[in-house]
């Protein structure tokens, strides 16, 4: 699904609304948090919301509506505030269903914030403090920073009352788009986003602040934004990744099943081949070749017992490139990168094999700096390259990426090389010719040496099995932050490469879709 701007998330709502009217559209929304409710709310406590004047705050309005639990309902808004027909359908239903509206200014003094007056704080406004949960519904995706005084007040106080936190759309603070924050930020347990994850919430600080996300559809649809914003950015859904995920057909035999090919490995580094062969394996190849120096062979032959170690003459690198493309006879497609050197022997290697095969093909590491030689001998081959930010400064020739500029430098790249390339960050990017993806899946436990080649043979793998570039890179990605997660699941502390690559296989189970209220899986953000 998309990963929305502000201008996208107006364009798909209007044409929602003018399909399927507002008020139908709030009471779906209401429904949809209502269902997450009882998941954050901690003890017995009541469930509050602060609702601003817009459509944001009728939201809160409609899901305590909605709200079919035993918590008190308490809302904080604006009851002079006319709003929009919707917001004024979702107060009255929430009037009626008996829940207790307090004026927004009770929030105050109590909580340690307030505007300079001499207002008094009033009895109730420890109400916040004594939540089970907070609905922040104050602005939603029409936030611009700063925030106004008033807003900025609200958030202080919701921050002050210390109970957990679910932000309807964005994080109050956060902006839409760019996910920068401002002074005051509202930091969410979880936020449910109406009809499509805004775009924010993925990069930081809007990443730090948005806990974990949820996206509740309400029959929103992804091409009411086309030509707003392009290109377009998506983000994988649980479902999606299990749409993409190859199923390996009954009458497979171990080399259409996924044979790919792995350059990887020197004598300073076998390990690097050795976690990219594993990454491969567990990934669900048929058959895994490894191709490294002959100074490397007992190294990898001693870890690597069902994946095949094939030597070559790194002192001889034309004969060395002829070996390699021989084996690619028998395979599927090629990993390269991980473990090798920056020799000149090597850099034959590298742009030899990525040359001389029509194998997809996904470079990583030492390949990187290598191919950066020959870039526009590489545009529009299926070929995946996976810098960090630091190898990105250096192949993209543009120097380090200032903050806030990740996605524009990586479309900008792909637009002058035509080269899919997966951009590793604690958000990961992967951008194609069209449309560029951003990852929600991960964990900073992944940041540990190896994880790297894993998530290299892991997606050598998805192109032996038939994916194209974009897609082995984006289904790589979401699915080696999910492998993260599970591995830290088990082991708490100190997970490393291994770990990762054998928590795959876990990690490739899709959890099943919650249908209630048409929310999906939530987009997980650790």
């Amino acid at each position: 699904m998309r990963a929305v701007t502000a201008a996208q998330m107006r364009a798909i709502d209007a044409a929602a609304v003018a399909r399927d009217g507002e008020v139908a559209l709030m009471r779906a929304a209401g429904e949809a948090i209502a269902a997450l409710i009882d998941r954050y709310a901690r003890g017995d406590g009541p469930v509050v919301a602060v609702a601003g004047n817009g459509n944001n705050g009728g939201d809160a309005y409609a899901a305590l509506a909605a709200y079919g639990g035993a918590r008190r309902r308490i809302v904080y808004g604006d009851p002079s505030a006319a709003g929009s027909a919707a917001r004024r359908d979702a107060r009255e239903r929430a009037l009626i269903a008996g829940v207790e509206e307090r004026a927004l200014n009770d929030i105050g003094e109590r909580t340690g914030v307030g505007s300079s007056d001499a207002r008094s704080s009033p009895p109730d406004t420890g109400i916040l403090r004594d939540a089970g949960l907070i609905l922040d519904g104050i602005l939603g995706v029409n936030a611009r920073l700063p925030l106004d005084a008033r807003s900025a007040e609200l958030v202080a106080a919701i921050a002050a009352s210390g109970a957990p936190v679910l932000a309807l759309d964005v994080p109050t603070g956060i902006d839409p788009t760019t996910g920068a924050a401002g002074e005051r930020v509202v930091r969410a347990t979880a936020t449910i986003a109406l009809g499509r994850p805004k775009l924010g919430c993925f990069f930081d600080a809007g990443r730090d602040a948005t806990g974990e996300l949820w996206c509740a559809p309400i029959g929103m649809r992804d091409d009411d934004a086309d030509g707003v914003d392009d290109p377009p950015t998506h983000v994988l859904a649980p479902d999606e990744f299990a749409a993409l995920l190859p199923v390996r057909p009954d009458d497979s035999d171990k080399r259409s099943a996924g044979a790919p090919l792995i350059v990887a490995g020197s004598t300073q580094f076998p390990g690097a081949a050795v976690l990219c062969a594993w990454g491969a394996a567990r990934a669900g190849a048929g058959y895994v070749t490894v191709a490294a120096p002959e100074g490397a062979a007992a190294a990898l032959r001693a870890h690597l017992v069902e994946q095949v170690v094939v030597t070559y003459d790194e002192r001889d690198p034309d004969g060395a490139v002829r070996t390699i493309l021989d084996l690619t006879n028998r395979c599927n497609s090629v990993a390269i990168g991980p473990g090798l050197g920056l020799s000149d022997a090597f850099g034959t290697i590298v742009n030899g094999v990525i040359v001389g095969t029509d194998l997809p093909v996904v470079a990583d590491a030492s390949a990187l700096y290598h191919l950066a030689k020959r870039l526009p001998a590489y545009r529009d081959k299926p070929l995946v390259i996976t810098p960090h930010a630091g190898e990105f400064a250096r192949i993209s020739g543009k120097g380090t990426i200032a903050p806030g500029q990740r996605l524009t430098r990586v479309r900008a790249f792909v637009e002058e090389h035509g080269i899919v390339t997966l951009l590793k960050g604690s958000t990961t990017l992967i951008a194609g010719r069209d449309t560029t993806h951003v990852n929600a899946t991960g964990t900073s436990a992944l940041a540990t040496a190896g994880t790297g080649d894993v998530l290299t043979g892991t997606i050598a793998t998805l192109l032996a099995q038939g994916l194209s570039p974009i897609d082995a890179a984006r289904a790589g990605a979401y699915w080696h932050g999910r492998a993260g997660h599970a591995a830290l699941a088990h082991r708490k502390r100190g997970v490393i490469a291994r770990d990762v690559a054998e928590a795959l296989g876990e990690a490739s189970a899709v959890d099943p879709v919650s249908q209630k209220a048409g929310i999906v899986e939530p987009i997980r953000i650790f």
